[in-house]
């Protein structure tokens, strides 16, 4: 066979997996080209990258999603080869068959593999034709009420996008089309197909690795069934709780798939596992998988190195590699699981996740970076390893709680609860975990935010003190004098849930701040950056940074974010009652039909749709009433808080609940989202 050394290559990827490979690349000596778009002009795959070619423009569908680009850079920096990474364009045919058009070499399975893969539909025939295990489909058409509750799957893409849970035969029609619109928007594919939906099922996969002579390793289970929105946030190897037989029937099945379509390289054979321990064939993934860490780990194997490997027309050894231990991968992204898990914005102040044996950490982010709206939240993916199940979840979850991330709110407390909750640590996973545990996941914790804003507040009153130049006058208001002998007052909103928190202290003439008539609470050293209180006879630490007019607050065992407030209410913030605000950056894509000022709106009611990172969001009518004021328009940018239009309640309508998804403490409505391409 034919070997094609690689000298030099391009990731037609971003953020984390990009960096990921570029690792790979240096540690076997290959050069490394990046692709940005200009949003990404400052990333971090872009500053690691030996070379980096701009693909013009921000959107995905301009840049990381034009295959003609992609392969003119790689040509352009001298590349002799192209790893797609996953996502964007990982599993087009026509993509990989341009590359090698070109003279590349591709890291990745055969064309014809993708093709056949790349329809679910098509896909199920041929693994059925293999003796792979299937759910069996069911025609829409004829579907009866013994046929619920039922799936509906896009037949192109995944991520969850096109996909309806229906458990009522009457929804089924709207159900049909809603998910046919939305996988059409999505992969430029309309076809939906329905199956049974398996209550409580687990989502159990299989990494195969194979060459080009015959060669087909099984690596071993996943389990991924820790999803919010059908995509995966707690990943982990092997899958616990399988017995031997199921074992070896998933890794024959697995096999099996690879040999049908004459795979070669990285792939994941996907099942959906019921609670009676039967598995069905869901989906074989021809690419590298977000979760591959988790493998990599435990078989101490470097998969993108096999795919070079593989790509270059070397052969696997026929020994398959011997697995240690259990990993446990947490995805960190930029959202907040409270509020309907929506993506969060903004610069990134620190991103410190522990460095400690057994731990991993792959990210496309550093402290400094910004957060933008055009790609998917993921931050990072932090990774446990250890000699049993319970030593890795208790490490990562270690790990979660004392890494120090500040700016946009994440999903870090959510991850941490995860991991400790009983289900998980007796491994009793299923996919609608989060379904079942979030409102008590997301709830408030035990933590004590009030004692954070005090030493918050100490450290602020101390760098104030500090601060460089001449002491300021004593500020009046009226008759009554801010001496620094007296007591002062600092006020600050915690993030996310708006919680305002008055702290009152005084300086005496030692000049170090102390709480005042806070019995039970002794400072024991403040300074701008760290302070110590002694509390009820117990010495805590909390370590302070700034943004701002934002203070970060990370002492043992949690986190905190605040607002510093002024003394009093500016009126100039006041909003108008009835007044739809931005939730977050984005786009506004659309508005619903005929709206505009003096039209009527009901409560609940679709109004405007916001676009930011991969995801649709409509904003909904709050209250029933008269749109007044619409400042809103296809195209616009707008910014968090953006005032998008007024509705003047009608003082008569039946007031309705809040949406789920609704902020407590906004002015704004529900923010829903809709899976996106």
């Amino acid at each position: 066979m034919r070997r094609d050394v690689i000298h030099s290559l391009l990731v037609a990827n971003r953020g984390e997996i990009a960096c990921r490979i570029f690792r790979t690349c240096r540690d076997l000596g290959i050069t490394t080209v990046a692709v940005y778009s200009d949003a990404d002009a400052g990333a971090l795959h872009v500053r690691e990258a030996d070379l980096a070619v701009r693909l013009p423009g921000s959107a995905p569908a301009d840049t990381y999603l034009r295959g003609d680009l992609v392969v003119a850079a790689a040509l352009a920096a001298g590349a002799d080869a192209v790893h797609p990474g996953y996502g964007f364009l990982s599993e087009n045919a026509a993509f990989a068959a341009a590359v090698q058009d070109a003279g590349l070499t591709w890291v990745g399975p055969p064309v014809k593999a993708i093709e056949l893969m790349a329809s679910k539909t098509r896909a199920k025939e041929l693994m059925g034709g293999a003796g792979v295990p299937l759910l069996a489909p069911v025609d829409p058409a004829t579907a009866s009420e013994d046929d619920l509750p039922l799936l509906l799957k896009a037949a192109s893409g995944g991520g969850g996008r096109g996909m309806r849970i229906v458990r009522e035969l009457g929804a089924l029609p709207m159900e049909l089309l809603a998910a046919a619109a939305e996988a059409a928007s999505a992969f430029g594919d309309g076809e939906v197909f329905a199956e049974p939906y398996v209550e409580r099922g687990r989502h159990v996969e299989v990494q195969v690795m194979a060459d080009a002579y015959d060669t087909v390793w099984a690596l071993g289970t996943r389990d991924c069934s820790l999803q919010r929105r059908h995509q995966k946030v707690i990943e982990e190897a092997p899958a616990p709780g399988l017995d031997e037989g199921l074992r070896t029937r998933l890794h024959d099945a697995a096999v099996a798939a690879a040999r049908a379509v004459g795979y070669r390289g990285a792939g994941t054979v996907e099942f959906l596992v019921s609670a009676e321990g039967r598995p069905y064939f869901l989906e074989m993934n021809t690419r590298l998988q977000v979760e591959h860490p988790v493998t990599e780990a435990v078989f101490g194997v470097d998969l993108v190195a096999l795919q070079l490997r593989v790509a270059e027309g070397e052969p696997l050894d026929p020994v398959l590699p011997a697995a240690s231990g259990h990993a446990v991968e947490a995805r960190l992204y930029a959202e907040d699981p409270a509020r309907d898990w929506q993506p969060q914005t903004g610069a990134l102040l620190t991103l410190e996740v522990p460095d400690a044996p057994g731990l991993r950490l792959d990210t496309g982010y550093t402290g400094g970076d910004t957060i933008g709206v055009h790609y998917d939240p993921m931050l990072a993916k932090v990774i446990a390893h250890a000699p049993t199940r319970t030593e890795a979840v208790r490490l990562l979850a270690g790990a979660l709680e004392r890494a120090r991330i500040h700016g946009p709110v994440t999903n870090r407390e959510l991850l941490v609860r995860s991991l400790r909750h009983p289900d998980v640590a007796a491994a009793r996973l299923d996919t609608g975990f989060y379904d079942r545990h979030l409102a008590d996941l997301t709830a408030p914790g035990a933590g004590d935010p009030a004692t954070a804003a005090l030493a918050a507040a100490l450290a602020e009153a101390v760098r104030a003190t500090a601060s460089p130049g001449p002491a300021p006058a004593p500020t009046r208001f009226g008759a009554w004098r801010n001496l620094p002998s007296q007591p002062q007052v600092k006020r600050f909103r915690s993030e996310p849930d708006g919680t305002e928190h008055e702290i009152a202290y005084r300086t005496p003439r030692t000049g170090t701040p102390e709480p005042y008539d806070a019995p039970g609470v002794r400072v024991l050293a403040a300074d701008p950056d760290r302070v110590t209180l002694e509390l009820d006879g117990v010495t805590r630490h909390f370590e302070l940074a700034r943004d701002r007019d934002r203070l970060h607050v990370d002492t043992a065992g949690a986190s905190y974010t605040f607002t510093a407030l002024p003394r009093f209410t500016d009126p100039a913030t006041q909003t108008d009652p009835g007044s739809l605000l931005a939730p977050m950056p984005g786009t506004v894509v659309r508005l619903a039909e005929g709206l505009a000022p003096g039209v009527p709106v009901e409560a609940g009611q679709p109004l405007i749709w916001l676009e930011a990172m991969k995801m649709e969001h409509r904003i909904l009518a709050p209250a029933s009433g008269t749109l007044t004021a619409l400042h809103a328009a296809p195209g616009h940018q707008v910014e968090v808080g953006a005032l998008l239009a007024v509705i003047q309640e009608d003082p008569d309508a039946t007031p309705v609940a809040a949406s789920a998804s609704a902020s407590a403490s906004a002015p704004a409505p529900a923010s829903v989202p809709e899976e996106n391409a």
